[in-house]
């Protein structure tokens, strides 16, 4: 006689429900459960905006006339960010996760991965367009990164609502060159076994792209790219804060890691100059740039008392992204018409093919459609 199986519960998720139950239900704190404070204040903003864990939601997308404008408003980003996806893409591929990028709002601008489409719950989030928001969709990892602005992993019921107690999530916000957050990255598995160390690797990922960003605010040979790290620290890498200079000593873009280096650059004056945040005369790190010495680290000193090593490098060719240790190179943002088509080729796929369903979606004219994709469409 074969005995019976026993199921072993999930000690996580016993954690999460209990956690459930004491705040959403109860009215407890939650610091007696052991999860996350950020998590309970998030279920209170949640609560106090009259949502409940049982309500039922729709993935709302921004109207056909917002579409756009959201390509228009982040084709750097969409650009930028795309070769990182697709490495991203790879790391992940045997996961049964994928990545989803968003605005600074929450709304979906693209995603990467293996989704599959004929499951409803994954291919509600990864529309082009679909809002994702703490208003749309209350606790969630894109809104908690974007809320924290800090990185996140959200596992299953630590979710807000009910039904998106499926999903495992790791996010992390996105900041530009001036300091200010400028969308999120995202990765999400569907009943998925729980990574918390995806929460590192979103970190790693979102970095990358904001290094990018960064050097490609280098525009005049004269610039000056500053990668700073601390002593004994190799530089050259992606973990180096990075400040760009114009020819006079002004900051014109730094990245995340030389703000968390250099308190003075998270205060985002519009006319910081380098002697603001080092103790020394920015005109020696310009000589050492010139000297073709910055391949040797420069102590540069702060006004706080502590040093940091600098390799400063003239925007030249030798100061472009692959020789200043990055890998993707800074190119031009591609023109806004092949990005609204890739974008209506991307919905065509999403409708299986079906142009007429795309074309609601988009709020354009199969015509339209029809036109831009050229004889690649078939007709539904």
């Amino acid at each position: 006689m074969q005995s019976a199986t026993h199921y072993t519960p999930d000690p996580r998720l016993q954690q999460i429900a209990l956690a459930r139950q004491a705040v959403l239900h109860d009215g407890q704190s939650m610091s007696r459960t052991g999860t996350q404070a950020w998590i309970e204040r998030s279920w209170q903003r949640c609560m106090d905006s009259g949502k409940r864990p049982n309500d039922k939601i729709s993935f709302e997308m921004v109207a056909p006339s917002a579409m756009r404008r959201l390509v228009e408003n982040n084709q750097i980003l969409l650009h930028t960010a795309r070769p990182v996806l697709q490495s991203l893409t790879r790391a992940i591929a045997s996961t049964r996760y994928f990545a989803i990028l968003t605005n600074v709002q929450g709304v979906v601008i693209d995603a990467h991965g293996a989704i599959d489409r004929s499951d409803r719950r994954a291919n509600l989030i990864t529309r082009i367009g679909t809002d994702l928001s703490e208003c749309a969709l209350a606790t969630t990892a894109i809104s908690a990164a974007l809320s924290e602005l800090q990185p996140i992993w959200l596992h299953r019921g630590e979710h807000f609502y009910d039904v998106n107690a499926v999903y495992s999530c790791a996010g992390a916000p996105l900041f530009g060159p001036d300091g200010a957050c400028i969308g999120m990255l995202d990765l999400t598995g569907i009943e998925a076994a729980e990574r918390p160390e995806l929460k590192h690797l979103v970190a790693q990922s979102a970095r990358s792209i904001e290094n990018v960003l960064t050097i490609g605010q280098l525009k005049n040979p004269r610039d000056l790219l500053v990668r700073l790290n601390w002593p004994g620290r190799t530089l050259g890498d992606e973990t180096d804060g990075l400040v760009c200079l114009n020819a006079d000593g002004y900051v014109t873009a730094a990245n995340q890691m030389a703000r968390m280096m250099v308190p003075q650059l998270t205060l985002g004056a519009a006319d910081q100059h380098a002697s603001d945040l080092f103790a020394m005369s920015h005109s020696m790190l310009f000589d050492a740039a010139r000297t073709q010495r910055s391949q040797a680290a420069l102590e540069v000193p702060l006004w706080t008392g502590l040093r940091l090593h600098a390799m400063p490098v003239m925007c030249s060719k030798s100061a472009e992204p692959a020789s200043a240790g990055l890998d993707a190179p800074v190119t031009p943002p591609p023109r806004l018409k092949d990005i609204e088509t890739a974008l209506i080729r991307k919905a065509v796929d999403d409708a299986r093919g079906n142009v007429q369903k795309a074309a609601k979606t988009l709020g354009i004219s199969r015509a339209t459609v029809y036109r831009r994709l050229g004889a690649t469409s078939k007709r539904s």
